[in-house]
């Protein structure tokens, strides 16, 4: 008999190859506005008012988010303190969890080979491996869907008469909507539907007809559909309405009834100015999620699948690819990350077509390789770009066809570059000029090069170039928060919203009911010193409004201001 450890052998390299991409110089970067901080101070806020049942900032309740992934921050947190390793940490675990959860339901699927094939093509796109490196809610939420999914894919192809696959499939829909809220109800809802509706109904394009399979039909109309139904819904009900019916118990009906509103009002109006065009998901994928989406594009057009339970999960997966798709470019909200539940389907499509293309040399297509090309030199583009702005960051600021005043001030930020960085960007390239010479026949070798190749790229972009872009996007403004920790003040910004002020200054429990106001805190009689952060452009109305403030000093875009509380009243400043 096999030990455990060998038997197990591939997961625990899985778990020791995620763990060296994700959870390394997690904290090398501050975090960033909005959504990282945000979620990283509801945290702290948490553990600074010992109210773990309530979710807040600025420690006002916040009702747009539920508490799970916060918890998770918390818990983290308690381990290794309020800092930005701790913030990410529970996505690092994500990453993780994700890929042995990938090579699982792969193995199960099709076969051992299949499932370190998709994890290959997951963790070697760029997207997806840049996610588990942040603070964002999104990893677990569309980890907990795409679970729920599964185990729903388990039960139906079992006749719904698992008890396990029915409980697990509501329980992780609860768990997305405990992290997330109810669109992951939706989510999972219209794809299950939709799928159930194309296992039933058979499509003849040629012949413009429609049949009814008769076995599927008696499947999803049995009378143990509606006991697995039961199951799921008590489970997902559990586990997604917990605390819901805590705030309600508590007399916090209110928080319920504002969280309700606002993801109807992410449906319907663009959220402080995340707005896009139709298309935009369709360009954020297709770039976001290269190289896979390029096979993917294959694998969507034709597939040779002849194992039918792998052509129903890529029923399931096409079908969720398209709702998720079609939903988030009819939501009026455009952020990158909505799209992101996208990542597993394609993944999929471009691990299966690997897999069919491994074994018959004519699937690799001629323009895959113009297509590798074209971003190659795209890459190295943007790196001579890159190089050439920040070489010559100090004219540029001054020069006049760059309108943005905040812009012109981010390039006068002082970030060191050794110039060798640059080089990151032949690495697209050189990828392209390995699998087009050297391994130009041997299939199996050219797309194994080709996603490590992806997964080094990112990687190193992760630990070289984002912290550079920190250093002029907003390290001046954090600098100034944690300066100002140990004083005992209020710090506040003007005309752009942010959390950093929040997280940096570690913003202690106020006692002072009037701290959340902003106009009391710019006008008012306060009792305590003010410090005001203000974005270059919004300077002049800041100064002829707000005359009883004296400026600080300004810096990459940024102008800071004070207030004692002694002249909060009466004190005027020239700033002529």
């Amino acid at each position: 008999m096999l030990s455990p450890l060998f038997r197990y052998r591939i997961e625990l390299l899985i778990i020791l190859f995620s763990g060296l991409i994700f959870i390394p110089f997690l904290g090398q970067v501050h975090l960033f506005d909005w959504d990282e901080i945000n979620f990283a101070e509801c945290a702290r806020e948490m553990i600074v008012s010992k109210d773990y049942l309530n979710v807040q900032i600025n420690f006002q309740p916040f009702w747009e988010k539920p508490p799970l992934f916060i918890w998770m921050q918390v818990l983290s947190m308690k381990l290794f303190g309020i800092n930005e390793f701790a913030a990410r940490f529970p996505n690092a675990i994500c990453g993780i969890v994700s890929l042995l959860v990938i090579y699982r339901i792969g193995k199960q699927i099709k076969n051992s080979n299949f499932g370190l094939i998709w994890i290959l093509t997951y963790v070697g796109s760029i997207l997806p491996s840049f996610y588990f490196r942040s603070g964002i809610i999104d990893p677990w939420f569309n980890l907990f869907i795409f679970c729920s999914l599964y185990f729903f894919f388990k039960s139906y192809y079992r006749k719904f008469e698992n008890f396990w696959a029915n409980f697990l499939s509501g329980m992780f829909i609860g768990l997305a909507i405990l992290t997330k809220g109810p669109v992951a109800f939706i989510l999972v809802g219209i794809t299950i539907f939709l799928f159930c509706l194309f296992q039933i109904i058979n499509v003849q394009i040629p012949n413009r007809s429609l049949t009814i399979n008769k076995e599927k039909l008696e499947i999803v109309t049995s009378k143990k559909l509606i006991v697995g139904a039961f199951i799921f819904l008590l489970a997902m009900s559990f586990f997604g309405g917990f605390w819901f019916l805590l705030q309600l118990m508590n007399g916090n009906s209110a928080v319920v009834y504002d969280f309700i509103i606002y993801q109807i009002r992410l449906f319907q109006t663009e959220d402080a100015g995340h707005g896009g065009f139709l298309g935009y998901h369709f360009v954020v994928l297709f770039f976001g999620v290269l190289p896979a989406s390029i096979f993917a594009i294959q694998n969507l057009k034709s597939n040779k699948e002849e194992n039918a339970q792998t052509n129903q999960f890529r029923l399931m997966m096409l079908v969720l690819f398209w709702v998720v798709l079609i939903l988030f470019s009819l939501v009026k909200t455009k952020i990158i990350h909505y799209s992101s539940l996208a990542y597993f389907p394609i993944t999929f499509f471009a691990a299966l077509f690997i897999s069919q293309m491994k074994s018959e040399l004519e699937y690799w297509r001629k323009w895959f390789d113009w297509v590798f090309l074209f971003v190659g030199i795209l890459f190295m583009i943007l790196f001579i770009a890159m190089a050439y702005v920040v070489t010559n960051a100090k004219a540029l600021s001054k020069a006049e066809f760059i309108k943005d005043e905040f812009a012109k001030g981010n390039l006068q930020a002082h970030v060191h570059w050794t110039g060798l960085e640059f080089l990151i960007g032949l690495i697209p390239f050189i990828i392209f000029l390995l699998i087009r010479s050297k391994y130009k026949k041997k299939l199996s070798v050219k797309s194994t090069v080709l996603f490590a190749g992806f997964t080094l790229f990112t990687t190193i972009l992760s630990f070289v170039i984002v912290p550079k872009i920190e250093g002029y996007s907003q390290r001046a403004a954090i600098d100034f928060y944690i300066s100002k920790q140990e004083e005992d003040c209020y710090v506040t910004t003007f005309n752009f919203k942010s959390y950093a002020h929040l997280f940096y200054k570690q913003k202690k429990t106020p006692k002072n009911l009037n701290h959340f106001d902003n106009e009391w805190l710019l006008r008012g009689n306060v009792d305590k010193k003010v410090y005001v952060v203000c974005k270059v452009q919004h300077t002049f109305e800041f100064e002829t409004n707000y005359t009883n403030f004296r400026k600080l000093k300004s810096s990459n875009g940024f102008v800071f201001y004070e207030r004692n509380s002694k002249n909060s009243m009466n004190t005027k400043y020239d700033w002529k």
